[in-house]
């Protein structure tokens, strides 16, 4: 039979030794990054010298500082963090093909059936260890025959037990009283022994052993969280191998399900499975130029090479691009992005080009311009229809003329000048109430709506929020009346339509109740759209809500 082999990998100093990589030369001596924490600014990664001058994750800047002076700081970049893990998560592909990122500094490999081209498990955490050396990563992992055990084993195996302690042992002194006495044989100044830093050597469970192996490993490492871990240690359960014994129940009692799932999970009782990083597709072409350019014609002749690859990229996938952009770097490093917007998928280059075309309006080149990218940012599937001949294809094309192929060519071209959102359409609307009919929706992102039903009487043009009408006229509707200031006199008159609120629903501009609408003709020729409101003295009475054309 053969087991499930899981390796955990894990990087304790990945945000520093990241900044540490790329200012490379510039930073010398104890270094950490600082991320925000309760309005605090606290330690988030540390580089092995700040670690050996007795630092800790999670402690406040401020008493850093006072211990540390000549500690080097920089700000947390999650965004640049996650890249980093996402580029760490690609090379490590090369180790498996099953690799799951665990932001924000870990990778999960299911290395079942692959530890035999390294040599053995042993020859491919070396392999692996001396890639991160050469990438200047510390790692540290763990292989186990579930994911919870090796995630145990990378943190927390060959670590000194912190649950037994004698009354004169070192780990009960202050931690920087401990890390003092771990330098006490070695010269200030240069990297700390690896033995005094505590970095374990890579740990891997015999297959079928893994409750032995993370049996004597405190409770931690169970992926616990903070509140549970401090709960179980009151009551004296420090190790693994203390809670496997106690009942199952009454821990599920006691302190919740997720402590007996993390245990039977760490145990393989309970299935926990790999799920890898999708694949990531990316649309784009690139050009780099010998020479800088400025030229309109120029750029647009660049475009004219990276469209035809970029469309058919996308015509392979079966995509279409609804957003591009077009990056434009400069020589002194600044750049220059350009969207432009479809209101269809498309993977034609004449339809997608008068697009681009169009945003180089203005466009200032600054120094020239040495490189351009050109990346379609949002795409959606193109699905091809085979035809069986000439009369179906001429019946597809006319279907398409129908369904307003050109109508949303002239929806692109008008959106790339005031942007897409901008062209909105109305769709139906399950509502008798006047403003309730319509619904408004991005026209490019939205289908025609083919099953608009008219409504008994005709609407008015322009609808407006009800606006108050004077009248001293009891006639029904009045024949001599003010609105907006302005004195009418009702000519003609139609009506009335009687329209109920919706009872199911609580409007504030319905509860005057019921309201009989009329269609009025002033003698000046302006149509009106008046209702009467039969509610209370303060809320009925003759309201103004539209205007015909």
């Amino acid at each position: 039979m053969t087991h499930r082999r899981i390796l955990s990998v894990w990087f304790p100093r990945l945000a520093a030794e990241r900044v540490l990589r790329l200012e490379r030369g510039t930073i010398t001596g104890p270094f950490a990054v600082i991320s925000i924490d309760n309005n605090t600014e606290t330690l988030a990664s540390l580089s092995t010298e700040a670690e050996a001058e007795g630092l800790r994750v999670g402690q406040p800047l401020r008493d850093a500082r006072a211990f540390c002076p000549e500690l080097l700081t920089r700000p947390a970049n999650l965004p640049a963090e996650t890249t980093y893990l996402t580029m760490l998560r690609r090379w490590a592909g090369k180790f498996s093909p099953l690799v799951a990122p665990e932001p924000p500094a870990a990778l999960m490999l299911d290395i079942t059936g692959c530890a035999h081209l390294f040599g053995g498990e042993e020859g491919l955490t070396d392999a692996l260890t001396a890639d991160c050396t050469d990438l200047g990563l510390t790692v540290q992992t763990g292989i186990a025959d579930t994911p919870g055990a090796a995630w145990a084993l990378a943190r927390f195996a060959g670590q000194q037990d912190q649950s037994i302690r004698s009354g004169d042992a070192i780990d009960q002194e202050a931690r920087a009283t401990r890390s003092r006495s771990a330098k006490r044989h070695w010269t200030r100044g240069g990297p700390a022994p690896r033995s005094f830093l505590h970095i374990p050597a890579p740990v891997i469970a015999p297959p079928g052993m893994t409750r032995q192996a993370i049996g004597p490993l405190p409770i931690a490492a169970l992926r616990l969280t903070p509140a549970a871990a401090v709960n179980l240690a009151r009551l004296g359960v420090r190790r693994i191998d203390d809670l496997s014994v106690l009942p199952r129940a009454a821990l599920a009692r006691r302190f919740g399900r997720d402590v007996v799932r993390r245990l039977d999970q760490a145990l393989g009782v309970e299935p926990e499975p790999i799920t890898p990083a999708r694949l990531d597709i990316t649309f784009a072409t690139r050009l780099s130029l010998p020479e800088p350019i400025g030229l309109d014609s120029d750029i647009l002749a660049a475009i004219d090479r990276l469209l035809p690859p970029l469309c058919d990229k996308l015509r392979q996938h079966g995509r279409g691009v609804r957003r591009l952009q077009l990056e434009l770097f400069h020589p002194d490093r600044t750049r220059q992005s350009l969207s432009a917007g479809l209101a269809r998928p498309s993977h034609d280059p004449d339809q997608i080009k008068p697009l681009i075309a169009l945003k180089l309006t203005g466009l200032d080149p600054g120094f020239g311009i040495d490189v351009i990218r050109l990346e379609a940012i949002v795409t959606e599937p193109v699905h091809a229809r085979q035809h069986s001949g000439h009369a179906e294809a001429l019946a597809d094309a006319q279907s398409r003329r129908a369904r307003g192929t050109a109508m949303e060519d002239l929806l692109t071209r008008i959106g790339g000048r005031i942007g897409l959102e901008e062209v909105r359409r109305l769709h139906p609307a399950d509502s008798h109430i006047p403003e309730k009919t319509a619904t408004v929706m991005a026209a490019a992102f939205s289908e025609p709506a083919l099953d608009w039903e008219d409504p008994p009487v005709p609407r008015p043009l322009v609808m407006f929020p009800p606006e108050i009408v004077s009248t001293d006229d009891p006639g029904r509707p009045p024949i001599r009346f003010r609105w907006r200031r302005f004195p009418f006199v009702t000519r003609t008159a139609m009506g009335p339509e009687r329209l109920s609120p919706e009872w199911w629903l609580d409007d504030p501009n319905w509860r005057s109740g019921v309201r009989d609408y009329w269609r009025l003709e002033t003698e000046n020729g302006t149509r009106l759209w008046l209702f009467y409101a039969h509610g209370s003295e303060s809320s009925g009475g003759w309201f103004c809500q539209g205007v015909f054309a």
